[in-house]
């Protein structure tokens, strides 16, 4: 008489640790290797894993740690003995189905450069649209903000405090608010000054501040000229550039920023700074303040030729020596020199200033030329 031989399944010694993926409690639990793995808690049910579904999770040295595509996500069998171990091992044949295969690292690539594309499209495509939506609806308080904080920061480059002559600063406001009457600018909050740096420039801030440094002023030799800088300036606000210029360089930081209100923080004067500093306005956003310019010094029965030539007198005497200038962010082309030239009218209107009001201007900080 033949003995029929069965194969008794290999029950583990040593408990091993369960986390049913529902609860967090950590479960002793013996192992039983039969046609499929059955892991049971005393008093419990056993819970079984087809071999073809356990799959290999991460874990430290010295541990298996299995799940099961068939098992609550987050359930975890974790193995420390050695030869039980290497036993249930050895009966998944998929366990790391789920390591990474050259199609697998495909994949990842694919997506990494799909990504990348994104962020490309997003700086280039989607950042300037939201500038260019969002600057005109910055609430006026916010924008002050801006200018308050960005303020600050220029007057450390260019000087802590304008220039106060009383003569001239009444001169310079008189030019200003002439200017701003013509282009129809009704914001009682602007504010207007020359601050006591060498570096021919002018610059316009968020929340309607524009100012002149001395060494624009310096070279500049009529109120025609300086008006037509000033009234470019102006269109640039009327426009809101600055604020679109912030948004754009400032990027996704600046527009959380915006969002959450912290926009006086080191970020916002940063980009302020550098914005009027050194970065140029778009060849759109110039040639509307062009436009702009034009049409206030036509109101005021003026010519926009002179700012033109104020300009170009600076391109030829300093434009190749890397000092800044207003041509930092104001570039001159022959073509926007050309339409200046074009618009040249005869003067129809009474002066900007008066000789006295000008030589007092020219001194507005106590060393003008006269």
């Amino acid at each position: 008489m033949s003995e029929l031989l069965t194969e008794v399944p290999a029950q583990s010694a040593k408990p091993a640790i369960f986390f049913d993926g529902v609860s967090s409690r950590r479960r002793q639990v013996t192992l039983t290797l039969g046609d499929a793995l059955e892991i049971a808690e005393d008093g419990e049910a056993p819970v079984r894993w087809a071999y073809a579904d356990i799959r290999r999770a991460d874990s430290p040295a010295g541990v298996l740690r299995l799940a099961s595509t068939s098992a609550p996500p987050l359930a975890r069998l974790e193995v420390r003995d050695a030869a039980l171990a290497a036993d249930l091992t050895a009966r998944c044949l998929r366990l790391d189905e789920r390591q990474t295969t050259r199609r697998g690292v495909a994949r990842i690539v694919g997506w990494s450069v799909a990504a990348a594309v994104s962020i490309v499209c997003v700086v280039l495509f989607g950042v300037p649209l939201a500038a260019d939506r969002l600057a005109p609806l910055v609430p006026k308080p916010i924008e002050r903000r801006i200018g308050d904080a960005s303020e600050v920061q220029v007057k450390t480059i260019f000087g802590r405090s304008a220039c106060e002559d009383p003569a001239g600063k009444a001169a310079f406001t008189k030019l200003v608010n002439r200017l701003r009457d013509a282009a129809g600018l009704d914001d009682d909050s602007m504010t207007a000054g020359v601050l006591p740096s060498s570096v021919p420039n002018a610059f316009a801030l968020p929340g309607g501040k524009v100012f002149v440094l001395k060494g624009l002023l310096d070279k500049a030799e009529s109120p025609d000229e300086l008006a037509g800088i000033l009234a470019h300036e102006l269109g640039h606000l009327k426009h809101h550039d600055n604020m679109r210029g912030l948004i754009y360089n400032g990027g996704t930081s600046f527009l959380i920023g915006l969002l959450f209100g912290d926009v006086t923080g080191s970020s916002a004067v940063i980009f302020a700074s550098r914005s009027v500093v050194e970065a140029s306005y778009s060849r759109e956003a110039e040639t509307g303040a062009d436009t702009f310019a034009i049409d206030v010094m036509h109101a005021l029965g003026r010519s926009p030729k002179p700012a033109a030539e104020l300009m170009f007198r600076i391109t030829g005497k300093e434009g190749g020596s890397g000092l800044m200038t207003i041509l930092a962010s104001h570039p001159l082309t022959e073509d926007r020199l050309a339409r200046m030239t074009k618009e040249d009218r005869p003067a129809s209107g009474p002066p900007l200033l008066t000789d006295k009001e000008w030589r007092a201007l020219k001194a507005i900080c106590g060393s003008g030329k006269v």
